[in-house]
C-alpha cells in the first residue's frame, strides 16, 4: 500500500518522507459529485500530488469520464472499491454521502491510509449529538481532527484522520471565533444564511429542480438543521439560531450574522481582534465595513468577512461569504492536505 520506509515512521515523520519523495498518491472517492469534481480539478493541478485513484460513490456506478476536465485531467472515474482505493493511495479524500463515509473512513484509517473526509459523519464530537444527527455513523478507532484549517493547523499537521467542517459552519466560525475568543460576544447569535443549489448535493429532488428554484428563495431546516450543533460545538456551547435559505444560484454562500458585543466596544477594537486572528491566514480576507458579496469569492478558496457595529447599542452585523464547493468543501480539504503533508498551505489553490 505504501513505501515500506513510511510504515516505520510516526505520523510527522511520514509526512516529511512523503513531502520529499515525489508526488503524494491521492485517492478520491465520490469524484462525480459537485465537491468531488472540484477535488479532481484542484488535485490534478497540485504541484505535489498525483491522482492515483478516482472513484464514484458506489460499486455499481458505471465507469465514466469528466468532459469538463478534458486536458486538465484525462483519467477515468471507476466504481468504488475500498481495497483498491487503500492500496493505491497514501491520502484519500472522501466526498461520499454521510452513511457511506461513516463506514469507509474508519476502514481506511485502520489500513494505515490518511483520510480527509468532506462529509458530516464525524464532525460532532459528542456521541449523543452524533447519534442524533448522523445515526448511521460508527465511532472511528482514531479520533478525527476538526479540519477548520485556520483554527487547528497544529493538530492537522499530525492528523491521520481529518473531518472537514460544513460549508455553513466554515463561514460562520471564521467570522465568530475571534470574537468568542476575545470574550466579545454577548448572548445568542443569529445566523441568516443563503446558499446556492449545489450545496444540496447532486442527487436531484423536487426542491432542487430548476423550475422550483428559479425566481424563488426558500428557508429550510428551520430549528432543525444539523449544522446548528456543529456551529454551537465550535463556539463552546453558545446558543445559535441558524436559518439557511436556498437561493437560485449554482454556488456560493452568504451569511448575515447578528450578535451583540459588550457595551462600550468600539469598531476599532473589533477590527484589531479580527486582524490579529487572521493576519497569517492566506484565505481569509477581512473587508471591515465594506461588506462582501458572493461574486467576490465564487470559484476561489477565499472567505471574505465584513462587519458593521452600532457602538451605542452594541449591535453587530457581520457578513461572511465563501464558495460552498471550494472554501466550503474541496478547497478547504486541499488546505488540510497541504498542512498534513508539510506543503505550502496555498499549494494548488493559488496560481
Amino acid at each position: 500500500m505504501t513505501d515500506p520506509a513510511l510504515s516505520k515512521t510516526g505520523t510527522s515523520d511520514r509526512s516529511a518522507v512523503l513531502a520529499t519523495s515525489g508526488p503524494v498518491r491521492v485517492g478520491l472517492a465520490g469524484a462525480t459529485g459537485f465537491a468531488g469534481q472540484e477535488l479532481v480539478r484542484l488535485m490534478a493541478r497540485h504541484p505535489h500530488a498525483q491522482i492515483a485513484a478516482a472513484m464514484a460513490s458506489s460499486a455499481s456506478s458505471p465507469t465514466r469520464k469528466l468532459p469538463a476536465l478534458d486536458r486538465i485531467w484525462d483519467g477515468t472515474i471507476v466504481p468504488f472499491d475500498l481495497a483498491a482505493l487503500a492500496d493505491a493511495s497514501d491520502v484519500v479524500f472522501l466526498s461520499l454521502p454521510e452513511d457511506a463515509a461513516g463506514e469507509v473512513a474508519p476502514a481506511l484509517v485502520d489500513r494505515g491510509v490518511r483520510v480527509i473526509d468532506l462529509s458530516g459523519a464525524f464532525r460532532l464530537r459528542d456521541e449523543a449529538a452524533r447519534l442524533r444527527w448522523y445515526p448511521k455513523t460508527k465511532p472511528a478507532s482514531v479520533v478525527p481532527v476538526y479540519g477548520l484549517t485556520e483554527r487547528n493547523r497544529e493538530a492537522i499537521r499530525d492528523a491521520r484522520f481529518v473531518t472537514c467542517p460544513g460549508c455553513y459552519p466554515t463561514a460562520a466560525l471564521l467570522a465568530l471565533t475571534p470574537l468568542a475568543d476575545a470574550k466579545l460576544l454577548v448572548g445568542e447569535v443569529v445566523i441568516d444564511a443563503k446558499s446556492g443549489i449545489s450545496g444540496a448535493g447532486k442527487t436531484p429532488s423536487e426542491r432542487t429542480h430548476f423550475s422550483e428554484c428559479h425566481g424563488s428563495v426558500a428557508a429550510y431546516g428551520v430549528l432543525g438543521h444539523r449544522h446548528t450543533p456543529e456551529i454551537e460545538q465550535e463556539l463552546d456551547g453558545r446558543t445559535v439560531t441558524f436559518v439557511p435559505h436556498l437561493v437560485p444560484l449554482d454556488r456560493g454562500i452568504l451569511e448575515t450574522i447578528y450578535a451583540k458585543v459588550p457595551t462600550g466596544t468600539k469598531t476599532r477594537q473589533l477590527h484589531d481582534v479580527m486582524q490579529a486572528a487572521w493576519a497569517s491566514a492566506p484565505f481569509v480576507r477581512l473587508r471591515a465595513e465594506t461588506l462582501p458579496e458572493i461574486k467576490h469569492v465564487a470559484y476561489s478558496n477565499f472567505c471574505d468577512i465584513g462587519w458593521r457595529l452600532d457602538e451605542p447599542t452594541g449591535r453587530l452585523v457581520m457578513v461572511s461569504c465563501l464558495d460552498n464547493l471550494v472554501k466550503g468543501a474541496a478547497g478547504q480539504a486541499v488546505q488540510n492536505f497541504n498542512v498534513m503533508l508539510g506543503f505550502d498551505e496555498r499549494a494548488g489553490l493559488l496560481a
